[in-house]
């Protein structure tokens, strides 16, 4: 069959960890393999390079930088919003994470990072932004 190339459609299993060991996803948790194009930007960039030159069956863990993941955080997504944008009866704390629908559909998560009588101070960087992830990965399969 060969080795993975740019625009295959792979299967993979994998676990996400932190640099501490905390697993924050797995194929396991979604109760099935992942499917994407290898370089087609479907994913974060350092995940999608580290299929390309793999062979079904084959294991690895890969280290992949802010930089190839979700990026640094960016202090400009950190917003005061009034706290009329919330529901009254919503109780709101600091580390609640919202979702915000956009105008296009999108869903962004928005973490609470402080709370006042009048505002409510939001983060919305991705919550892995500026984090080292380490992922072990298998490749199980080359779609055809």
């Amino acid at each position: 069959m060969g080795c993975v190339k740019k625009g295959d459609k792979v299967k993979v299993e994998y676990i996400g960890k932190l640099e501490d060991g905390t697993i924050f996803d797995s194929s396991e948790k979604h109760n099935a393999p992942l499917e994407f194009i290898a370089g087609g930007g479907q994913l974060i960039k350092g995940f999608e390079d580290a299929v390309i030159g793999m062979n079904i069956g084959d294991e690895k863990e890969i280290k992949i930088p802010p930089e190839e993941a979700y990026g640094m955080p960016n202090p400009d997504f950190v917003k005061e919003v009034p706290r009329n944008c919330f529901p009254p009866e919503q109780e709101i704390m600091p580390g609640m994470v919202f979702v915000m629908k956009m105008e296009n559909g999108k869903q962004i998560p928005l973490k609470i990072t402080l709370v006042s009588d009048d505002k409510v101070t939001v983060d919305l960087n991705p919550p892995l932004a500026g984090k080292t992830l380490i992922f072990k990965i298998k490749l199980l399969d080359i779609v055809i």
